[in-house]
C-alpha cells in the first residue's frame, strides 16, 4: 500500500471522493436556489398571458421534481392521477404516504390540500396549505387553494388577502379574477 504522508493510498481517494460528493450537493443546492428564483423572477414579469402560462408551468414541473426519491415521486403522481380520476380519498392516502415519506417536501401538503379541499375538509386542507407556506413562502399555488378554502369557510377577508398575495407571485393567475374590481387588479 502505497502512503501519501501520514495518510494511505486508498483511503486518501476515499476522502477526496466524500470530500467531490459534498461539494456537489452543495453546488447543487444553490443551482437550485438559483434556478427557483429565475423560474419565479420569469413568472412575475411575464409580459404575456402565455408567457405566464408556460412560466407557470415550468415552476410546477420544477416544484414536483423537487421530489426527493423516486418513491416520493411515484406516490405524487399516482396521487395526482387518482385525483383526476375523481378517486379523491385515494388520492389522500397517496398524499399522506408522501407527507410521512417526506415530511420537507412542500408539494406533498399541497397535493394532498387540494384532495382534502375536494373531499370537503376545510381544517385538513387549511393545515396542509398553512405547512406549504411554512416550506415554500412563495407557493402561489398554496396561496390560491388558501383563497378558496377561507372563502369557502366564510372567511373573506383572510381569503382575499391570500389571493392577492398569490396574485403579486403570479401576476396571470387564473383566480386573479376573482379578486374584487374595487383593489384595481387587473383582469
Amino acid at each position: 500500500m502505497q502512503r501519501i504522508g501520514l495518510i494511505n493510498l486508498p483511503e486518501a481517494i476515499v476522502r477526496i471522493a466524500v470530500a467531490a460528493i459534498l461539494l456537489g450537493l452543495a453546488c447543487s443546492s444553490a443551482q437550485a436556489l438559483g434556478t427557483e428564483d429565475a423560474l419565479m423572477k420569469r413568472l412575475s414579469e411575464a409580459p404575456t398571458q402565455e408567457d405566464g402560462r408556460s412560466a407557470e408551468d415550468a415552476v410546477w414541473r420544477y416544484w414536483l421534481d423537487e421530489a426527493p426519491t423516486v418513491e416520493v415521486r411515484g406516490h405524487i403522481d399516482e396521487g395526482m392521477r387518482k385525483r383526476d380520476g375523481y378517486d379523491f380519498a385515494g388520492a389522500e392516502a397517496e398524499f399522506d404516504k408522501v407527507v410521512e415519506l417526506a415530511p420537507e417536501y412542500a408539494e406533498g401538503y399541497n397535493q394532498r390540500a387540494f384532495a382534502r379541499f375536494l373531499r370537503d375538509n376545510a381544517e385538513g386542507a387549511l393545515a396542509d396549505l398553512e405547512r406549504t407556506l411554512e416550506l415554500k413562502p412563495r407557493h402561489f399555488g398554496a396561496l390560491s387553494g388558501m383563497y378558496h378554502v377561507l372563502f369557502r369557510m366564510g372567511r373573506t377577508e383572510a381569503a382575499t388577502a391570500n389571493l392577492e398575495k398569490a396574485v403579486a407571485l403570479h401576476p396571470w393567475l387564473k383566480e386573479r379574477s376573482l379578486l374584487p374590481r374595487s383593489l384595481g387588479k387587473p383582469l
